[in-house]
């Protein structure tokens, strides 16, 4: 390192030579666990609340009672996918499953502003796969890579996947969205998801067990390689004006960011992160040991003694994130449509129903 260089170097506060300190308030690791944390306890609240709304109904109301969670409309991305298409076509909200729709726009919203964020931040699914790859590093001391030419073609099937559900949600024209929602399958499509998971076949469990083994390996394989959400909020964060920023002046060239980032970005040969593969998880940032050479941010420094905008912070990345969520959560609660208007005595009907519906 030269003389120069090392009259730059300012160790952040908090690190660690590029071992992560996840107790330090400040550092956006503990944020994001935070975040992540919370979001993983609300599902997994939504999901018990919901099995028990869904029994109350097959039992014939002989078993304990509780409201439906609104919030399991976020697990029917096509249903949300299907309403926007209704909404653009026809200007007004669906009639049913419209909270789904809103949420997919929050999360849209989320990827357009902050990059693929949501993966990183609130996915559950994203924190259960990084929690798996956690105690795969612990047995066998790493996480393994594919090689580029594995690599690049695998990375390739959540596009084919997020063009098939692209394809099957948006090709019919509103007057089908429509029919098909207000049809006895779309009225109680989240029972049916229930239903699936319940009733579990022998094949479908195989592809689990072998997701989750292949995750012990393969850090975020379903995120990397399968996902289709995943793919559509890539592609909307090519949009986004925040974005992982090296400044080449200060940077010191020891690679920590690049060895640390999650999704395998050469950090340390960019100047702007533009991938779609970042999830601005912040990682490459906490990892860097010079203080201000590596930001999520608005711009690029030019100059020395350039001041800084719009470079965010875990506090900040966390409150934007949720801020965003909650807000249109809040907005379907004030406009009525956080729950569907369906008539009690139909669920009574439909849900006892919902093994034979769509067979």
């Amino acid at each position: 390192m030269s003389e120069k260089s090392r009259k730059r170097w300012q160790r952040r506060p908090g690190t660690t030579g590029g071992k992560l300190p996840w107790n330090d308030w400040r550092n956006a690791s503990t944020w994001r666990k935070a975040t992540q944390w919370l979001l993983l306890a609300i599902n997994i609240y939504i999901g018990v609340t919901f099995y028990y709304w869904v029994r109350y109904y097959e039992t014939g109301g002989s078993s304990l009672y509780v409201p439906r969670p609104g919030g399991i409309e976020g697990w029917l991305p096509i249903a949300g996918l299907m309403n926007l298409r209704y909404t653009l076509e026809t200007g007004t909200l669906p009639p049913v499953h419209a909270a789904a729709m809103l949420l997919l726009v929050a999360f849209m919203l989320i990827g357009l502003l902050l990059k693929k964020s949501f993966c990183s931040w609130l996915c559950p699914v994203g924190t259960l796969s990084e929690l798996i790859a956690d105690v795969g590093k612990k047995l066998f001391s790493r996480n393994f890579s594919l090689p580029r030419w594995l690599d690049i073609p695998l990375r390739g099937l959540k596009y084919l996947l997020l063009a098939f559900f692209l394809y099957i949600s948006l090709s019919m024209p509103a007057q089908g969205i429509q029919y098909f929602l207000m049809s006895a399958y779309g009225i109680i499509i989240d029972v049916k998801m229930l239903d699936f998971f319940r009733n579990i076949g022998t094949v479908t469990l195989l592809s689990v067990a072998l997701l989750v083994v292949i995750s012990l390996f393969i850090r975020n394989a379903w995120c990397r390689y399968l996902c289709p959400y995943g793919a559509l909020l890539g592609l909307l964060s090519l949009l986004s004006p925040f974005k992982i920023r090296r400044n080449a002046q200060s940077c010191i060239d020891c690679g920590k960011c690049a060895k640390n980032c999650p999704s395998r970005i050469p950090v340390d040969k960019l100047i702007q992160v533009r991938t779609v593969e970042c999830t601005g998880c912040m990682t490459c940032v906490e990892s860097c040991p010079v203080a201000s050479t590596l930001t999520f941010s608005l711009h690029t420094p030019t100059g020395k003694a350039e001041t800084r905008r719009g470079t965010l912070s875990g506090m900040a990345m966390t409150l934007l994130v949720l801020g965003i969520l909650f807000t249109l959560i809040a907005f379907a609660m004030l406009m009525g449509i956080w729950d569907s208007p369906v008539p009690e005595q139909l669920y009574f009907r439909l849900i006892p129903e919902a093994r034979t519906i769509g067979h």
